[in-house]
């Protein structure tokens, strides 16, 4: 099995903050290593993904619908069952607006055994439905926000807006640092040193939980998030930016 390697940032990043385009970071608002048992979520959920703090997620024997998730040595990682076709899911209840969302993430080499997806996601939601995402596989790492206005007839949750290219489709076993600025309206994902971003109405609602989800198997570790400042180099970072096609 090949050895996970670190993660190739930009030159001028520090190992640890890969550098922001649009926000800087302001307060640490979650820090989360997964070393030692998550702690479980406290309140009553209200509506989609609101209403609870703390960590929701699979825990029992992968059976059923989605999968189950392994903490051990610093990793999160999700499993999907073979029966399910669908991925583990983990959410973290928390209030924010404006946010960075950082975290490594690796897609596991194990066998498929009928499992239909090699994938992750990284989440924001608002009490309702997923508000913006990135999605990675073995097709491609992907950014994509959702539409407020219309759902998907087939799953009756909000229907998807056009995704935008981040990454080419990295090794198995490999991590990669993704980060995710969310400021008003608009999202930028880095990923490698690369970055595009995008603007949704909806990406300003006020946000109530981080999701992760992994199909057939997927780690994360060192998940961060803090408050979001402006940027007064946005504008000039935005310039420099590859132009949508």
């Amino acid at each position: 099995m090949a050895v996970a390697a670190a993660c190739t940032l930009s030159i001028h990043a520090k190992a640890e903050e890969p550098a922001t385009l649009m926000t800087t970071r302001g307060k640490l608002l979650l820090s989360e290593d997964f070393e030692k048992p998550l702690a479980a979520f406290t309140g009553k959920p209200v509506g989609f993904a609101s209403g609870f703090e703390g960590w929701k997620y699979n825990a029992g024997p992968a059976t059923g619908k989605s999968g189950m998730w392994r903490l051990a040595d610093g990793c999160f990682t999700g499993i999907e069952s073979t029966e399910a076709h669908h991925p583990a899911t983990a959410s973290h209840g928390m209030k924010f607006q404006n946010a960075i969302i950082q975290c490594e993430v690796r897609l596991n080499d194990v066998p498929a055994e009928g499992r239909q997806y090699r994938s992750f996601f990284i989440k924001a939601t608002d009490e309702k439905d997923y508000v913006c995402a990135v999605f990675g596989s073995t097709s491609g790492i992907n950014a994509l926000a959702y539409d407020g206005e219309h759902a998907d007839p087939k799953t009756k949750q909000r229907a998807k807006l056009p995704a935008v290219p981040l990454s080419s489709p990295g090794k198995l076993n490999e991590w990669r640092t993704i980060v995710l600025e969310i400021y008003g309206n608009e999202l930028v994902a880095t990923l490698d040193g690369r970055s595009i971003t995008l603007k949704s109405p909806l990406i300003a609602a006020s946000k109530h939980s981080i999701m992760l989800g992994a199909g057939t198997e997927a780690s994360f570790r060192h998940l961060r998030v803090w408050e979001a400042l402006p940027n007064d180099q946005w504008e000039q970072n935005r310039a420099a930016l590859p132009k949508k096609k």
